[in-house]
């Protein structure tokens, strides 16, 4: 007498083998496999995040930190576009059924980059702290910030960047996390500071870009500046000498503020 073999078993062995393939299963693949219908398989184990859980139950407690570690070297190195999962599973020691159950694709992983690895949730926090003082006290210390944020990151941030400012679909999530963490944020209260009379009145966006431009071009042009230019001006004397020169720029005159 031959055992009916249940729905759930075959599923999840129909996606075991398709890792031990070299496949990451998606849910169709996996339901042809087995021999179900897509509404059998969410019956039988619900969502690829969970099926992906049923294959590999026990969490290796360091994976999480591992992934996101080779990301970033990945990702300062090659960018977006060529970062591979694949490579960074095996660089991280881990599975891929555990890569995709901690992120469960590029957008998930960037995002969390983004999230640990740029100095945007510091600068969210500076301007919570200090969100009602003037610009002289405020944009220093942004600028401060996100110098310590980047110090040895330059080609992570040079990455990230360039993903946030472009229009990769895998760096969507992490593209709203800056959008709603730091830059709205930062055009609220630039746009405050100018009705108060603080700063010269002009569209707010258009003077964030006038403040970060030229500190972003610093960090790009550094290296060649240095190696072909002979100019090495420290780090910390440029973004305060840039800074300067946006407050001095964005001062209201008489004549601006009536």
């Amino acid at each position: 007498m031959t055992q009916t073999v249940a729905p759930r078993e075959r599923i999840v062995g129909a996606a075991r083998r398709q890792l031990r393939a070299g496949r990451l299963p998606s849910l169709a693949t996996v339901a042809a496999e087995a021999g179900v219908s897509r509404a059998t398989l969410h019956r039988a184990v619900g969502s690829r995040a969970k099926l992906l859980r049923l294959l590999e139950v026990e969490a290796d407690p360091g994976a999480r930190e591992r992934v996101i570690a080779e990301a970033v070297q990945l990702l300062g190195s090659q960018g977006l576009n060529r970062l591979s999962m694949d490579e960074v599973a095996e660089r991280a020691g881990v599975s891929r059924a555990t890569l995709y159950r901690l992120f469960p694709g590029k957008p998930a992983l960037f995002h969390e980059v983004v999230r640990a690895h740029t100095p945007f949730a510091a600068l969210a926090e500076v301007l919570a702290a200090h969100g009602d003082e003037p610009p002289e006290r405020v944009i220093p210390l942004l600028a401060r910030t996100a110098l310590t944020g980047i110090s040895g990151r330059l080609g992570l941030f040079r990455a990230v960047f360039l993903e946030v400012t472009g229009g990769n679909v895998d760096a969507e999530l992490g593209r709203d996390l800056a959008l709603a963490s730091l830059i709205r944020p930062l055009v609220t209260y630039v746009a405050r500071q100018m009705a108060e009379s603080r700063l010269l009145s002009m569209p707010p966006l258009l003077a964030l870009q006038a403040f970060a431009g030229p500190l972003i071009m610093h960090l790009i042009t550094r290296d060649l500046a240095e190696r072909n230019l002979g100019i090495a001006t420290p780090l910390e004397d440029a973004f305060d000498e840039l800074v300067a020169v946006w407050l001095r720029a964005m001062a209201p005159t008489p004549e601006t503020s009536r």
